[in-house]
């Protein structure tokens, strides 16, 4: 099969596309023919190493010392199972599935392998491969993170990085929870946040929400502290009495299926949609890292694999 290799850590070029053998299903695992991934900036953060120097060993030691253990990168997949191992019951061959796995990788390329009880489910009926491919990665972490913050009907909801993958979907969720949200991006995603739902947009070249008189219930942190410490820091003074800063970096995520599922229901039923900024094909996959290195991306970046 066709599949991407990532040769080395360094920039975008270490990748390779290459023939690699078919993965086999083993006992309780089903085997999918990918539609399409997505480049996220966790796969990018692997490709690269891209990691402080005191996390850097930690790093290699966890995923590969000269390059990753897992060579062929991608998080995210939908596509339609063509083959299943022994004891599989949850699915069958022929189901179209889209799902999210942060540690077996392997969805830059034609197929894998994933257990059949991971972040696996039935893909909206009503969407392309390349629109439910959009949704796991950002949906789960952003849905994670609104629980853990206790976003509920009548809050006012900050969304700094409102127009990322996590951003993107943070702002629906949020709204779709009945919270008040405002969305804080640059100009040139302003009308893309609002058709979203966002009641107000902050566009910050030209205001800083923190000047404002509005106070907040949460502040998400869609983009991640290394780029939004400093706004974070700005930010706890326009918290409202209890208010909860939170960012997509603290801690660890809880991601459960049946978020998964709960995501494609809302997406069939246009609660939520997908968005993509550029779709490239797998023999393309060196210039959707470069675009995504530029750190600028509009919801996601796809790669259409089928």
């Amino acid at each position: 099969m066709k599949a991407v290799v990532c040769t080395r850590y360094g920039p975008p070029e270490v990748l390779r596309v290459e023939e690699i053998a078919t993965p086999v299903p083993r006992k309780n695992e089903v085997r999918i023919r990918i539609g399409a991934t997505a480049v996220t900036s966790s796969d990018t953060y692997v490709r690269g190493l891209r990691l402080s120097p005191a996390y850097r060993i930690m790093g290699r030691l966890a995923l590969g010392w000269n390059a990753p253990r897992q060579p062929v990168l991608g998080m995210v997949l939908s596509g339609e199972v063509d083959s299943v191992g022994p004891d599989v019951r949850s699915f069958k061959v022929g189901d179209r599935v889209f799902g999210f796995n942060k540690s077996l990788f392997g969805t830059y390329a034609q197929y894998v392998c994933w257990p059949e009880d991971g972040l696996l489910a039935a893909r909206p009926a009503n969407l392309t491969d390349e629109e439910a491919a959009a949704i796991p990665y950002g949906g789960l972490l952003a849905l994670s993170c609104l629980r853990r913050a206790g976003v509920r009907a009548g809050q006012r909801v900050l969304v700094f990085g409102a127009s990322g993958a996590v951003g993107t979907s943070a702002v629906q969720l949020a709204r779709h929870l009945g919270a008040e949200v405002t969305g804080v991006c640059s100009t040139a995603n302003v009308e893309l946040v609002t058709s979203l739902g966002a009641m107000r947009v902050v566009d910050y070249t030209a205001e800083d929400f923190t000047d404002g008189a509005e106070r907040y219930d949460v502040i998400f942190d869609a983009v991640g502290k290394s780029k939004s410490a400093s706004a974070l820091r700005r930010g706890q003074r326009v918290l409202a009495p209890g208010g909860v800063c939170i960012s997509v970096d603290d801690g660890s995520p809880r991601l459960r299926r049946e978020d998964l599922v709960l995501l494609g229901e809302l997406a069939a039923l246009g609660e939520i949609r997908p968005v993509t900024d550029r779709t490239y094909d797998l023999d393309d996959i060196v210039d959707a890292h470069r675009y995504v290195d530029i750190g600028h991306k509009r919801g996601n970046v796809i790669i259409s694999v089928a």
